[in-house]
């Protein structure tokens, strides 16, 4: 199972810091996160979502203790 953390606004819309998931893909994980949560759904596709610490396209597997990481736009600089 995937382990999902979320920062700033995507954790306020999440609901959660983090949590576990079983999408077997990044694919998979944005369409159901979209689907489970409809409002982090709205800021998910202008997030950085980062696989072990990397940007990965949605065809990346997601496998056991793997880390993804949800970073919604920052202001600032």
């Amino acid at each position: 199972m995937a382990r999902i953390r979320y920062f700033a606004a995507a954790e306020e819309l999440a609901g959660r810091a983090e949590e576990t998931r079983s999408e077997q893909t990044l694919g998979e994980l944005r369409r159901a996160l979209t689907a489970d949560r409809p409002g982090l759904g709205g800021i998910l596709p202008r997030c950085a979502v980062l696989v072990a610490g990397a940007r990965t396209d949605d065809d990346t597997p997601l496998g056991t203790d793997t880390v993804v990481d949800v970073l919604p736009p920052f202001a600032g600089g």
